[in-house]
């Protein structure tokens, strides 16, 4: 039984969640400038993935998926940097960290799977 939507892949749906959490975090954050770009590679984490699958070939959709992983990897980065510009406790870092790690472990073992196909 295969995947027949790109809503049906668990790597999309935590993104979007992901996204939806970001957009909560940042919300009241006056350096427009960071909260746009945190939200805007937040919200292209679960873009990719959707549109990576509607591609002609695994190796499309996987090259999408390193895209979407490189995204997720940006929001984690901005976190970090987050914490120390005072935007966020440590303990929503760590947190949001957590769910961005989560994502990253699946898209890389999807893209094993699209390999091995």
């Amino acid at each position: 039984m295969g995947i027949y939507r790109f809503e049906e892949i668990i790597a999309w749906q935590k993104a979007q969640d992901f996204a939806v959490e970001i957009y909560s975090s940042f919300n009241n954050l006056r350096d427009f400038s960071f909260r746009d770009q945190i939200r805007r590679a937040s919200v292209s984490i679960s873009n990719n993935i959707a549109e990576g699958f509607d591609r002609n070939s695994p190796a499309d959709f996987s090259r999408f998926l390193y895209i979407a992983t490189s995204s997720c990897s940006e929001v984690k980065s901005m976190l970090y940097l987050a914490e120390k510009l005072n935007y966020i406790s440590k303990e929503d870092k760590v947190s949001l960290l957590v769910k961005g790690d989560e994502i990253s472990k699946i898209l890389k073992g999807l893209i094993k799977s699209l390999r091995r196909s």
